[in-house]
């Protein structure tokens, strides 16, 4: 759903505010009570806001109806003077959830004695938990919900016009990554992913491959298929697409890829899941939802860099062809894996996925994975894990991570780990039957399917939070869209390889 936002640096009048549904007060702490006078209703806010008594946070939000004609449902906040990105929008999330239970069709925002740099913050945030909050999810209830009817946010006091190019292209891309990880598994087979992504690719002008099953035992992609065997529909395989900038010299330009798990279900295969772990097993192919999210978002705003992105598409199904522990699979880069444990079907989806991005010698390459129990251990589902064979890019990634609001936290990745997946059998070992740093594991195992090209691997730990998080409101979150794009565009990583 689009959002129109009206932007003026006008103050709020008390003619602007009669027959407005919804209505947002930005105010600073140190708000003087002559000030307050001058802004309509504000005496009156502020005398209920008294009676409230003060935040033990420093934030205070005050709702309250005014005493007008259509009764103006009002949001008094109180903003203090520098909160993070995560704060923020996490408070936009809360702002935006009581003002949309009246389900207007216009948001009014009046900005009061705001620094300027916070109140763009302040707007920016706001706009992008409406943009979440409005976007529906799948549901298959033969009872409708309404939909949001919001169209609308009017802005007024704001200094200087703020460009949202940007936060609306991030909400595109992560309310696709939202929607695809919440369609369930018989709706989102991966044949009918393909689908999708095929209508995709004709809206945004993508050229798009698809390296089925056949294709990938030509190619000698044995990890990968040791887990697509398992189920009885041959529909699995690798999606490429690629996004070439239209400018002469972008073609030019360092070329990006984009890498996602997509196991439309897991079962964990021979070594069986509980029904406890297997329930919301429909998740698993997150974070190839987030690299085609990102994509999406990248096509939006025309990035002058050249994008491949991988989608590894299958299910870790049970069955008579289902993979076993101590087989001996061969990547298409030639490694010899050794089989430990069904349930890590990932990694192995990736090394083939990441052999073949690999290839076309990226100047970068991001993969989204939700890869592992230990990295939600290790962090929580607050972050998400990091890891890079480039030590030197940490600060950027870190700082991108905290500008964001989507933050991350990065994880060692160093050779002497290689120890515990030596394999008297093979060359590596898939795993370990402990549960002991297996998100390093991974990694390490991962490492060896890059080829050395610089890379960054997120372990999608905050894939699914309980009650949403930042700006998010549904329990999956689309981690990694707003990450990434900060990353690209803010924080410049392209020019610092």
């Amino acid at each position: 759903m689009k959002i129109n936002v009206k932007q003026s640096s006008q103050p709020l009048t008390a003619a602007d505010v009669e027959g407005v549904e919804s209505l947002i007060y930005l105010t600073s702490p140190t708000l003087s009570t002559e000030l307050s006078a001058k802004i309509p209703y504000g005496s009156l806010i502020k005398q209920r806001l008294a009676r409230q008594g003060p935040s033990q946070s420093g934030d205070e939000s005050f709702a309250t109806h005014l005493p007008n004609t259509v009764g103006t449902h009002t949001l008094w906040v109180t903003l203090k003077k520098d909160p993070s990105s995560f704060e923020l929008l996490t408070l936009a999330r809360k702002w935006s959830a009581t003002q949309l239970k009246a389900n207007p069709k216009q948001i009014t925002l009046a900005i009061i004695d705001l620094d300027g740099a916070l109140a763009l913050r302040a707007v920016e945030a706001l706009l992008a938990a409406l943009l979440a909050a409005v976007h529906p999810l799948p549901s298959f209830k033969n009872r409708k919900i309404a939909a949001k009817q919001l169209t609308t946010l009017r802005v007024y006091g704001l200094e200087k016009k703020l460009t949202l190019q940007r936060t609306f292209a991030e909400a595109e891309g992560n309310n696709l990554a939202r929607y695809l990880t919440a369609l369930p598994p018989n709706e989102l087979t991966p044949g009918n992913y393909r689908k999708e992504i095929q209508r995709l690719a004709k809206q945004y002008g993508w050229q798009m491959d698809f390296i089925d099953m056949k294709a990938l035992q030509q190619k000698q992609a044995g990890a990968f298929l040791a887990v697509a065997q398992g189920s009885a529909n041959r529909d699995a395989g690798i999606v490429h697409l690629r996004y070439e900038p239209t400018a002469r010299k972008a073609k030019q330009a360092k070329r990006l890829a984009l890498v996602g798990k997509g196991i439309c279900f897991d079962t964990g295969g021979t070594n069986l899941k509980s029904a406890k772990s297997m329930h919301g097993m429909h998740e698993d192919m997150e974070g190839s939802a987030v690299a085609l999210g990102t994509l999406v978002a990248l096509t939006e705003l025309k990035i002058n860099h050249p994008v491949d992105c991988w989608l590894a598409i299958s299910e870790n199904q049970i069955g008579p062809a289902a993979y076993r522990q101590n087989e001996v699979v061969k990547a298409s880069n030639g490694v010899t894996i050794e089989i430990v444990h069904t349930d890590a079907e990932g990694r192995l989806v990736l090394a083939d996925t990441l052999s073949f991005a690999a290839l076309t010698l990226p100047d970068l390459i991001i993969d989204y994975a939700t890869l592992t129990g230990a990295c939600v251990a290790a962090l929580s589902s607050r972050y998400c894990g990091i890891f890079t064979n480039r030590m030197a890019l940490l600060d950027t990634i870190i700082q991108a991570g905290r500008d964001s609001g989507e933050r991350v936290w990065p994880f060692p990745n160093d050779d002497d780990f290689d120890d515990e997946l030596e394999s008297q059998i093979a060359d590596i070992k898939q795993c370990t039957l402990g549960n002991d740093a297996d998100h390093i594991l991974a990694t390490r195992f991962l490492n060896r399917f890059v080829a050395n090209i610089p890379w960054l691997h997120i372990d999608l730990s905050a894939g699914n939070h309980k009650g949403g998080l930042a700006h998010i409101p549904t329990d999956i979150t689309g981690f990694g869209v707003r990450f990434t794009l900060e990353l690209l565009l803010s924080q410049a990583i392209m020019k610092k390889l």
